[in-house]
């Protein structure tokens, strides 16, 4: 019996579908995708159920034609403002002298303990590191001896209405959604190296709507947020400042746009449509460029401030990863580098092998993070959600949370 694997990534902009099958010797075959705009969700949170289940439907269908199967269950990515994480710690006292599985359990338990609005949902529970007695810095304390465990988590939630919304177009466009995960993660478990996580860098998703960002330490993750800004703000400022469509804008966006002026020459024009039939212009591009450096600039700046605040700005010495549709344009690394002050690159799907070269780009890091996800929940993995998580509930898998994050 065939092993197949489905994601989805429904995004702001784009609904991305992939199915791939994997083997047993754990290696994975990418067999088809697909790849259609979206526009039912604003801000990485659905507005028009319709709108969302026809991109779905259309994405699932393309995937399904190029690789000859069918979707009946896929993994599903989560984003958008409505995302919050927050840290938590727990002690417990060892039973036995020694420490066993049911005292990990009980002490993560015990650290997620926390008091969450009814209306929202755990979406992940991300150990960050254990202490025994004194000794701080474990990554798996089962089998060692002490009296005391101690457990540090990183708890992801969500508003259960918008995941309740998801399902719903997920369903009506024939897939039930199995997990949903949290599309940085996701982008980090594609696009980051291990050193990486394990010296401390943080990975910037600059999708349609809304910025993500994830920071990991130790291996670890030690923070996320969402911020609600994205490259549609850019596109919008486009429009405004050239008084040209929202189609027209975007597509001088791609291909004409600029993150900063200082890699664009004085000589360089730019033909711009007009407005309800009105003559074409022609512009510097530099002019381009005004209007997108700010906006880019300051969702850097606000990434930047998320940082600071939560302590993680100085835990950094990988530097930023960007992926996201957004960190194509041409001089966000470098405009990047600038605000941050610490080195940059861009994300690719890198640990997805066999990725076709039209997906080997930053937009498409959380689709391919999305099936290596959906491999490990079936290879007896870590699960941090699934359809408990969905639901709120909470099933602990010791041994796949140390193989996962450490």
């Amino acid at each position: 019996m065939r092993n197949l694997l489905a994601a989805l990534d429904v995004g702001t902009s784009k609904v991305c579908a992939l199915i791939a099958e994997a083997a047993e010797t754990g290696e994975i075959a990418l067999l088809g995708f697909g790849v259609v705009p979206c526009s039912g969700l604003r801000k990485g949170v659905v507005v028009n159920i319709e709108a969302t289940v026809d991109a779905i439907k259309a994405a699932a269908a393309e995937a399904e034609k190029s690789s000859g199967t069918k979707i009946s269950h896929a993994v599903v990515g989560v984003a958008g403002a409505h995302i919050r994480g927050l840290n938590s710690h727990g002690i417990v006292a060892v039973r036995a002298g020694e420490v066993g599985a049911r005292d990990v359990e009980r002490v993560i338990d015990a650290a997620r303990a926390v008091a969450i609005p009814l209306d929202r949902q755990v979406l992940h529970i991300l150990p960050q590191q254990f202490a025994v007695d004194d000794q701080e810095g474990v990554r798996d304390p089962t089998g060692m001896a002490g009296v005391r465990l101690e457990a540090r988590i990183h708890i992801v939630t969500a508003a259960q209405s918008y995941n309740q919304n998801l399902a719903k177009c997920c369903e009506r466009a024939g897939i039930v959604a199995s997990e949903f995960v949290l599309e940085p993660l996701a982008a980090a478990q594609a696009a980051l190296f291990p050193e990486e996580k394990e010296l401390g860098c943080a990975l910037l998703d600059i999708g349609g709507g809304t910025s993500d960002v994830i920071v990991f330490h130790n291996g670890a993750v030690m923070h996320t947020a969402v911020l609600p800004l994205g490259g549609n703000h850019l596109t919008a400022d486009v429009a405004a400042g050239l008084r040209t469509p929202i189609t027209e804008a975007e597509r001088l966006k791609i291909d004409h746009g600029v993150a900063t002026n200082q890699i664009v020459s004085r000589e360089e024009k730019v033909r711009v449509p007009g407005v309800g039939g009105r003559e074409p212009s022609v512009i510097a591009r530099r002019l381009l460029g005004e209007i997108i450096e700010p906006r880019m600039e300051e969702i850097l700046v606000l990434v930047q401030r998320e940082l600071i605040r939560s302590g993680a700005a100085d835990s950094l010495p990988s530097g930023i990863v960007l992926v996201g549709g957004s960190s194509l344009l041409e001089g966000t690394q470098e405009l990047a580098e600038r605000v941050f002050s610490l080195p940059v690159r861009r994300g690719l799907p890198i640990n997805l092998k066999g990725m076709p070269e039209p997906l080997m780009k930053p937009m498409y890091a959380s689709a391919a993070g999305l099936i290596l996800h959906a491999r490990e929940g079936q290879g007896g993995g870590a699960k941090s959600n699934g359809k408990q998580g969905r639901l709120g509930k909470f099933r602990t898998r010791v041994s796949g949370w140390v193989r996962e994050f450490f």
